[in-house]
Formats: C-alpha cells, structure tokens, sequence
C-alpha cells in the first residue's frame, strides 16, 4: 500500500501520550461489587446484632403485610407474572444478607453531644464492631459518618474517628474488610485536602497501609457541586484532591434541597431539582471509578398498622424506582421497613426483561464469534447490559448459573 507520509512515530507516540493521560483520569467504572443501599444508624444504637435485627423486623413486616404473592405484588406495584419470583428473593435476602453496607452515624442522625458521651459511645461502637466481626455478623461493607468539617465539628470529627480507629486496632489488631468514612456537608476544596492529610497521619499513627483509609463524599450542598471560584461544577476537582481516597459520592436530599429554599413538602429525592444535581454527578464523576449512590427518603410508619406500613412501601419503593431509571442504583435506608421497599423495587427492576438483556448479551457474543444470527447491538449497549446482569447477581435478584454471558 502506498503512503503519502514516511512515518507516524512521532504522532502515534503522542497520541499514545494522550490516551494514557486520559486513562489515569478517567480509568472506567468501579471494580467490585456496589451494594444497593446504606443503612444508617445513630451510633448509640448500634450493636453487634442491629444488622441482623433489621433483617428480623423486616421480614416480620413483609410476612405480616404480604404473606403472599397476590399481596406483595399489589403492595409495590409489580406485574402479577414477578410477583412470586421476587418475593421468594426478597424474603431469602431479608433472611440471609439483609444488610450490605451499614454506616454507623456520628452526624446529624446522632446529633450533637458533651465529649464523654461520645467517647462513651465510640467505645460502645468498638466493642460492637469487634464483636460483629468475630462472629462474621458484619455487613460486607461498613464504616463510620463523622461529624462535617463545615459546622463547627471538626475536633469532635477527628477525635471520634481517631479514638474509634485506635480502639478498634488495639481490639482486633487490624481494621477490618469493608470500611468506609462518610464525610458529609462538603463546602469547599480546602477541607477535602485537609482530611485526606488527616487520614495519612491517621495511617502513619496506626501503622496502616498508605491509602487504606478512604471516604465518601457526600454532596448535599450547592458548593460541593459548584467550584466557589470558577463557578463550574466541582466535584472532580473534590475527587483529585482527595488523592485516590474518595471511593463514591452520596447525594444528600434534605440538607441539599433545604439550601436551595424548597419549601419542607417538596424537599424530597424525585424532585427535579433533586434530578438536576444528580446529573450533574453523572456527568462530573463518568469513568472516573467514583461510585454514586442516591439519598434517603424520610417516610417509615408511625405504627405497625396496614395502611401506614403499605403507605411508607409505596413512596420508598417509589423513590427506589425513581433513582434506578436515573441510572442510581445505591440509596440510603435509614428503617428496617425500607429493606423489603428496597429489595422488592430493586429486585423487580433486574428481573423485569431479564430474559430478553441475557439472550441479548449472548447473541452479541456469538455474533462476534462469526454467527451471524445474532441481533446487532452496540459495544457499550452490551457492556451497561452486562453491567445489569452483574448487579442483578451481586445483590441476590439472579444467580450466576442463570447468567453463563457473564
């Protein structure tokens, strides 16, 4: 073949140059599994066995609600063809794994108190820690939400979180599988910067493998999202500075909604206001490795009753639905009578069709094996296709020997 130019070595190299630049940038999605959900509970409630307990209050509620198909399906609006399917799933996950990502609140679910209480209580922790642990009781992934640095909490943030890790180290002698740091009401770049330092001393104190420590950051307010100087969205700028520490970014309803002066009846999680910031998530964090999870919604039953049971499934389920067309697939729960909401939206959204994403995900591979038969799709359609599958498998909705594509 005849070429009008000698040689491409030296555009080819840099372009090679460029493609590396970007891959450290932006290495792709997360590795791993992304629980559906993080349960929040104040830290002088937890123990050892709270897991365990909102499973047990959760399948109490879902026998006594819905002891049966017809009345599961009704009460979350599923198509009578899944209703069983999801059911059964719902009820064995409730049982077996009802929780998988717990995060044990210092802020503003436990509130602001004297010094020796909470010491007290970050030692109360510890032991419950210590003693989930070694009973294989905690969830597979865990971790603390101390206090924000934007308020005024700043000593008491890192006096708990450096009094809990401590403990929990002379304790056990390691930190555990899992952990995660919630560092909420992010305002300004600065204090990203200052708690990543924060969290290398901490390692260097403890003796802890650099880069072990590693947080979420929780966007629920205007700054987090806009840079206070350049006035363009900010959050990869949050991340970088965190210098690989971040591992996702939770969405904040009601702190968020509240700073923009939406009236309390419409601070919730399917206002669009609530869409817009969650776009821009979206699009800041793509490819970036920074899991996203959506928020909460704060309506539980205020008593054991049918109508206030069934009226709570159907706005949680709702908002669950909501976030999962939105492409979120990770919210906060903060009651066990969210847990069947959770598990019943989540579950029917990776069942509904699945059969149809499978044959779909076979038939491209086939097709790029030299068969001809298979249905035309696009790489990226079949890997978000995929990554479906995967999640389905993950968080018990599907088991692997249903997915071989996989």
């Amino acid at each position: 073949m005849n070429l009008s130019v000698p040689s491409y070595d030296d555009l080819s190299a840099r372009i090679a140059a460029v493609r590396d630049a970007h891959g450290e940038r932006f290495p792709g999605g997360a590795e791993g599994r992304q629980p559906v959900h993080t349960v929040y509970v104040p830290a002088d409630r937890f123990s050892r066995s709270t897991p365990a307990e909102f499973g047990a209050e959760a399948l109490r509620l879902l026998n006594t609600h819905t002891p049966g198909a017809g009345s599961f399906g009704a009460a979350f609006g599923l198509d009578p063809q899944l209703a069983e399917a999801v059911r059964e799933r719902v009820a064995a996950k409730l049982a077996a794994e009802p929780v998988e990502d717990v995060r044990i609140d210092f802020e503003d679910g436990y509130g602001v108190r004297a010094d020796a209480e909470e010491d007290a209580h970050v030692e109360q922790v510890v032991e419950a820690v210590a003693a989930a642990y070694q009973v294989k009781g905690l969830p597979h992934y865990w971790g603390l939400r101390i206090k924000s640095f934007a308020d005024g909490g700043h000593e008491r943030a890192m006096r708990t979180l450096d009094g809990f890790l401590t403990a929990l180290r002379d304790r056990l002698g390691r930190l555990p599988g899992g952990f995660t740091i919630t560092f909420p009401k992010v305002v300004t770049i600065e204090h990203v910067r200052l708690f990543a330092e924060f969290l290398e001393q901490l390692e260097t104190s403890l003796g802890l493998p650099q880069g072990i420590l590693r947080f979420e950051l929780q966007v629920e307010t205007p700054q987090a999202l806009l840079d206070d100087g350049e006035r363009r969205v900010g959050l990869r700028s949050l991340v970088a500075e965190a210098q690989g520490r971040v591992t996702a970014a939770h969405f904040g309803v009601f702190d968020y909604t509240a700073a923009l002066g939406l009236p309390p009846h419409e601070q919730r999680l399917d206002h669009p206001a609530c869409d817009f910031a969650r776009h821009l998530m979206q699009l800041s964090l793509a490819g970036t490795g920074v899991r996203l999870s959506d928020g909460s919604t704060n309506v539980i039953p205020r008593n054991d009753g049918p109508d206030e049971v069934n009226a709570a499934w159907a706005v949680h389920a709702g908002h669950v639905r909501h976030s999962l067309r939105h492409g979120f697939y990770q919210g906060w729960d903060l009651h066990p009578a969210h847990l069947p909401s959770r598990y019943a939206a989540v579950y029917a959204f990776h069942l509904s069709g699945v059969d149809d994403v499978i044959g779909r995900v076979q038939a491209w591979h086939e097709q790029a094996a030299g068969d001809a038969s298979g249905v035309l799709d696009e790489p990226a359609t079949i890997k978000a296709l995929t990554a479906r599958l995967r999640r389905a498998v993950d968080c018990g909705a599907l088991d692997e020997s249903a997915v071989p594509a996989l």
